[in-house]
């Protein structure tokens, strides 16, 4: 009776072992909770003109964009 070797001795196999596709379990997502009027930083793109039109009372200017927004939104229902 041949005893199989542990590893490969030709080296396509050795290869081809290293590269076997894992059969792990996902790991759970977390999902935390989010914290009730809490605010998040993004990146959004606006025209030079209302970045200037919203900037021109000097600091502020992202809350005076977000109350736009706030406004706009429950206009809109």
């Amino acid at each position: 009776m041949s005893k199989t070797p542990r590893r490969p001795l030709n080296p396509m196999d050795a290869a081809e072992a290293l590269f076997k596709p894992v059969n792990k379990a996902a790991a759970q997502v977390v999902e935390k909770p989010a914290i009730p009027n809490s605010r998040e930083m993004v990146s959004i793109r606006l025209d030079s003109d209302v970045l200037a039109f919203f900037q021109e009372d000097g600091p502020g200017w992202q809350d005076r964009i977000n109350d736009a927004l706030h406004k706009a939104m429950k206009d809109s229902r």
